[in-house]
């Protein structure tokens, strides 16, 4: 059963005007592995974009605020795979983990984006 649906949209630019203005604050807003993934793209923007809106769409589920490394985007690689990446992924920080457990949740997750926009959609369901 869907226990709550959330949905963000974000301009890019936003984005990429902060990681030119102040690109340490990227380093309070994403996690280690979010920003090691990114970093690899040619131009990280899009890619952060999405995750940005990741956080902002689990908030929009979730009962309590929480910190912006609490939750984050989780890419893992496939070796053998037919891609190199498996689908995106929400982590979650260890209270939080325990809550979505506890309470028979699971958090499911979409991204997307255009060359102005990103976007994602975050879906809990419980089970």
């Amino acid at each position: 059963m869907i226990v709550a649906v959330g949905h963000d949209l974000i301009e890019i630019s936003r984005i990429r005007r902060m990681l030119e203005r102040e690109g340490k604050r990227a380093e309070k807003l994403f996690a280690p592995t979010e920003l090691e993934y990114c970093a690899r793209l040619t131009d990280p923007a899009p890619s952060l974009a999405a995750r940005f809106a990741a956080k902002e769409a689990f908030q929009k589920v979730w009962p309590r605020p929480h910190g912006w490394r609490d939750v984050w985007v989780q890419r893992d690689r496939t070796p053998g795979g037919p891609f190199p990446f498996a689908p995106p992924v929400l982590g979650f920080a260890p209270d939080i983990a325990a809550e979505l457990s506890e309470r028979g949740w699971v958090a499911h997750l979409t991204l997307t984006h255009t060359k102005e926009h990103a976007s994602a959609v975050v879906i809990l369901e419980a089970r």
